[in-house]
């Protein structure tokens, strides 16, 4: 199968080699650079500090070059603008989720494209021949609450300003008309003029450097090498992760456990996997089929994944099966461009689904289905692979307080906390992993700084890593105390509902926030909250999700528990419940109490009956009425 929309002829004669490897190395950098650019120029928290944004490039049929880091769509900016019509400088602007053919999940997401130019001396004039596109996740669009993220929203215009593609600068001239707009409704203006800013302008200066290797090799031969770029990217994931999936059909599912509007609830999110042979009329490629997906949402956990056949989201899923690499080396080596989508075919179900909402169901609150549907795909590929994936993470939650600070002025500090990440059949997982490329948690020296709280506390959450033969990486515990009162907002999934472990390892530990913990007035927040009252002196403590565990965890060698209960990533309750090791020592000189761990190990083995291939945690339990889904088990039960 070739790669649709090829800019040169499959003659067999391809490009320079040497010229390929340039020509790659180049695009790298200079999506490198525009992040750069944007990183040091803006003025939020979110993009400058926590790096919630990420830059792409792509040719002039809309196919992203790049694999560094996943990005949004031109689709949406050349349906409405036609690239006859596009001059030099030009900038484009977008928001608007269902106008944006997949590419934006929620109204804070705002995207910018540059069009590429190169001028052929033809007397034709400069032509497009490129995109350079930015987006990130900014502070502030308007909306119901700050930062436009109201968890309890049952429509978009509850969501903030919708802003469908428009020429935000024209020819080098911004529509300060249009920039006006925005920035009157949003809380805080200055920095989303300033962020807009940064990312214009770093995409024209990125604009600039690939029209510098159009003029320095010429579009012909820049071209051919774009498209070896994305051919050698189908070839090796053809050759090196599809050959490692049975052909055959897989099922699996998993759930979102609450909307912000309704009781939690089990919100499904399905997948039928088939792996088809090398003779199928379509061709050899994974067919991801969504049936079974349950029915939209009234609160704004909907994804607008249908759009342009799914295209954003195959890029967006396709870093799952990197994992069946041979190497974790090899992994990091293979990036996702535009060369994995025709080994990709995805079948949605009719209009009214989570995965297919329809206008203007609300969708600031996505990452409990879209973050949902890679846990999904690692699990359908652990029932195609005999568990050779990681258990499941779930790394990426908003939380935040806002209010006025000491001089009365108004502020807002949200964050994207990480979480562990699940253990690997060869390795434990990651601890506090950020699924955002490159993102990272805010420096407690900035703020404290900025903002009127102290941070007293930002370790790991200890135990809350899924037991296994290989742990689950561990989850944040951050402490705030706040000096002015204030209103606590979190937008977090997994809040009951746990990462779940595979191949005999356990759930890891779900998502808490706990107000004023061991005071007066303690209570456990809602993982949905928009302004819970927090007074000055209280201490907001959140735990993130921990990651699950691979493998039995009676299996995991006694040095290995030891060792993390030295660490202090597992307690001595946990060293026994978990996995069956008596500790004996002083606290600074652990050691196993063999004898007692032998037996004890035994005992817990005889006591356990049949298990499933997934472990889901209590919690699923709780919501489900059942221990597990049908779905769980491999082979007779």
């Amino acid at each position: 199968m070739s790669t649709p929309y090829r800019l040169t002829p499959e003659d067999g004669t391809g490009p320079d080699p040497v010229l390929v490897e340039i020509v790659e190395g180049y695009l790298a950098s200079v999506e490198q650079e525009v992040e750069t650019a944007i990183g040091r120029t803006s003025r939020s928290p979110m993009i400058r500090d926590a790096h919630d944004y990420r830059a792409g490039i792509h040719d002039r049929h809309l196919r992203k070059l790049t694999g560094r880091s996943y990005s949004a769509l031109v689709h949406p900016v050349v349906r409405d603008h036609p690239i006859a019509a596009m001059r030099p400088g030009d900038v484009f602007f977008h928001n608007d989720v269902y106008l944006s053919e997949g590419g934006i999940g929620h109204l804070p997401d705002l995207c910018v494209t540059a069009p590429v130019f190169h001028d052929d001396g033809d007397g034709a004039g400069p032509r497009v021949v490129a995109f350079v596109q930015a987006f990130g996740h900014h502070d502030d669009i308007g909306g119901a609450v700050p930062g436009s993220m109201p968890s309890h929203a049952t429509s978009v215009f509850e969501e903030g300003l919708m802003v469908p593609p428009i020429k935000l600068w024209d020819q080098g001239v911004p529509n300060d008309a249009a920039l006006r707009i925005m920035t009157r409704n949003s809380r805080m203006p200055e920095s989303l003029a300033a962020d807009l800013d940064a990312e214009c302008s770093a995409c024209l200066m990125g604009a600039r450097r690939m029209a510098e290797l159009f003029a320095r090799y010429g579009v012909a031969a820049v071209e051919a090498c774009f498209d070896a770029v994305l051919d050698k990217t189908t070839a090796t994931f053809r050759r090196e992760i599809l050959a490692k999936i049975p052909v055959g059909e897989y099922v699996w599912e998993d759930y979102a456990e609450h909307d912000g509007v309704d009781a939690p609830r089990l919100h499904t999110q399905r997948i039928t996997l088939t792996r088809t042979p090398a003779d199928d009329p379509g061709g050899e490629r994974l067919v991801i089929d969504f049936a079974g997906t349950g029915p939209q949402a009234k609160g704004p956990i909907n994804h607008c994944g249908d759009y342009a056949d799914g295209n954003f989201l195959k890029k967006w899923l396709a870093p799952v099966l990197r994992n069946l690499a041979d190497t974790p080396e090899r992994m990091a080596q293979l990036d996702v461009n535009e060369g994995v989508v025709p080994l990709i075919e995805m079948r949605f179900p009719p209009k009214g689904t989570l995965l297919t909402p329809e206008f203007p169901a609300p969708t600031n609150a996505r990452t409990f289905v879209i973050l949902r549907l890679l846990g999904v795909l690692a699990g359908v590929l652990a029932k195609a692979v005999d568990g050779r994936m990681p258990a499941d993470q779930e790394t990426i939650r908003y939380t935040g307080v806002y209010g006025t600070d000491r001089d009365g002025a108004p502020y807002l500090m949200r964050e994207v906390l990480g979480g562990g990440s699940g253990g690997r059949y060869y390795a434990d997982g990651e601890d506090t992993i950020h699924v955002v490329p490159d993102s990272r948690n805010l420096p407690s020296e900035f703020s404290e700084s900025r903002f009127p709280f102290v941070v007293e506390r930002l370790g790991l959450a200890v135990d809350s890593g899924g037991p296994g033969r290989h742990r689950g990486g561990l989850g944040y515990e951050k402490h705030i105390r706040m000096l002015e009162e204030a209103r606590f907002m979190s937008i977090a999934d997994r809040s009951i509902l746990a990462c779940w472990g595979v191949r005999g390892g356990r759930a890891g530990r779900p998502f808490e926030v706990t107000v004023d913990p061991g005071g007066p007035r303690e209570r456990v927040v809602d993982a949905l909250a928009d302004g819970e009252p927090v007074a000055a002196g209280e201490t907001i403590r959140i735990r993130t999700t921990g990651g699950g565990g691979w493998g039995d965890p009676l299996e995991r060698p006694y040095a290995e528990v030891v060792r993390d209960v030295l660490w202090g990533k597992v307690s001595r309750g946990a060293a026994a419940a978990d996995y069956g090791t008596v500790i004996a020592g002083s606290g600074d000189a652990p050691e196993v109490d063999l004898p007692a761990s032998e037996a004890l190990r035994e005992r817990l083995r005889s006591e356990r009956g049949p298990q499933p291939f997934f472990d889901r945690g209590p919690g699923y339990a709780a919501l489900a009425g059942t221990a597990s889904a049908d779905v769980d088990w491999v082979g007779p039960r």
